[in-house]
């Protein structure tokens, strides 16, 4: 008597693959980054933001998501503890437009709690939140952060400040922590992270080699700094023709005959091969 495989668990297929920064202090270039095609437009005011323009920038912000814009925007808010940052929780949290929150530099669970129970809307419910982790100790603290609150939806890491934070000057040093927030997240119940921006917005044939290494680490889509690294991250973590075909043949094989099973080109296939499968398939249908 066979075994019926498992259910797969479901996998959002909107779930988003491209994220696009834009400083929260130029209003024309969040506009354009609206209509660039991104899944996600993260308005920044925090790094990319000087001192001066802060004020500036967080009214302008504010400004924009008085109304539901046409993508989701999420916000980065500036050090968490700062007076700045709570201005910026002050007034962006209940605003419509605002979709969620990226938290910088997050080291402990305690981080998220404070902005979850900061940032609670009036109406009840909670408002998203991502952590970035951008230290050696916010990477140890990677499981207890991803898991620290509800409200939470996701983990990153700002790969610029943690390659300072540890020294680090060849890019395979990062591996470690990529492959540990990967986990962290999955153990979480959470969706597989983002990778961290590629900083040089003319090297494209970087760009998708790195996606390619990030896909192989478990991440899923990435954050952008320029519209024109969109195409090439989408295209990078969406499946090939060769992998829809073979997703397709594991799931006709396993509604065929339920149970572990070798198919006919030798593969073998069990409920963690058919739920892959299905999260392939379910990708492909962004392709349209």
């Amino acid at each position: 008597m066979t075994t019926p495989l498992a259910l797969p668990i479901p996998f959002p297929t909107a779930f988003p693959l491209t994220w696009l920064y834009a400083p929260g202090d130029h209003p024309d270039v969040v506009a354009k980054a609206l209509a660039a095609g991104a899944d996600v437009v993260l308005i920044d005011l925090e790094d990319a933001v000087a001192p001066e323009r802060k004020e500036y920038a967080r009214a302008a912000t504010a400004e924009l998501l008085a109304e539901p814009p046409p993508v989701p925007v999420h916000v980065r808010v500036n050090a968490l503890g700062s007076p700045t940052a709570e201005a910026d929780l002050k007034a962006l949290s209940a605003l419509p437009g605002l979709s969620g929150l990226r938290l910088p530099k997050v080291a402990s669970p305690s981080d998220v709690v404070r902005v979850a129970e900061r940032a609670a809307p009036a109406e009840g419910g909670a408002l998203p939140l991502y952590a970035l982790l951008e230290t050696a100790l916010g990477v140890e603290q990677a499981f207890a952060v991803a898991a620290a609150h509800p409200a939470l939806r996701g983990i990153a890491l700002g790969e610029a400040d943690l390659r300072g934070d540890l020294g680090v000057r060849d890019d395979t040093g990062l591996d470690w922590a990529r492959a540990r927030i990967v986990v962290a997240a999955r153990a979480a119940g959470l969706a597989p992270p983002a990778q961290s921006v590629h900083p040089d917005i003319r090297d494209l044939d970087g760009l998708a080699a790195s996606c390619a290494h990030g896909r192989a680490l478990g991440f899923l889509g990435r954050a952008a700094i320029h519209p024109r690294q969109l195409p090439v991250i989408e295209r990078a973590y969406l499946p090939t023709p060769d992998e829809i075909a073979a997703a397709e043949a594991v799931v006709k094989a396993a509604a065929a005959h339920p149970g572990a099973q070798a198919l006919p080109d030798g593969r073998f296939i069990d409920a963690a091969i058919v739920a892959d499968a299905h999260r392939t398939l379910a990708l492909a249908r962004r392709r349209g």
